[in-house]
């Protein structure tokens, strides 16, 4: 039941990201729910507002705080079509929302890639990962990854 429900919000975040793609962004797109009702939905924008900030997840973030009247979202999902950026997983964590589900993982900007343990640079101890979102939300990834996917390599192949 609970992948039905995760289908059929990240299809409302692909419809988003194909926004984006028709207006030459990149194709990400997102979709925050509550109680099962979207409240906020978003795609990348940062071409068109000129504002490297205006990423899928942070628009969907503005426009559900904005719906809630307050600023946090505990008990809202995420979905977005790939892995939030670190900006966005900051965004994500202030914003305290419960659960987040993305669809396609992203190997160069994806806030996992920033995230895991790694040497000091004077090599004396380890530097621990950072928490990404709050510490109650949880991840799902993986939904509909190979659509997600298929939208963002069809993208960058026409730009290359």
């Amino acid at each position: 039941m609970q992948e039905e429900i995760d289908a059929r919000f990240m299809r409302m975040a692909l419809e988003e990201a194909r926004a984006a793609l028709n207006a030459d962004e990149i194709p990400i797109g997102a979709v925050i729910v509550a109680n099962g009702q979207v409240i906020g939905r978003g795609h990348n924008m940062t071409e068109t507002l000129n504002d490297v900030t205006a990423h899928a997840e942070m628009l969907a973030i503005t426009a559900a705080t904005q719906t809630i009247g307050g600023k946090y979202l505990t008990g809202a999902t995420l979905y977005v079509t790939v892995e939030p950026c670190l900006m966005c997983a900051g965004a994500i964590a202030w914003s305290q929302i419960s659960r987040i589900v993305y669809g396609a993982d992203d190997d160069k900007r994806g806030y996992s890639t920033f995230i895991y343990p790694r040497p000091a640079i004077d090599g004396r101890k380890a530097i621990s990962p950072i928490a990404p979102f709050h510490p109650k939300a949880t991840l799902t990834k993986g939904i509909l990854a190979e659509e997600c996917s298929a939208l963002m390599r069809d993208f960058f192949r026409t730009k290359r």
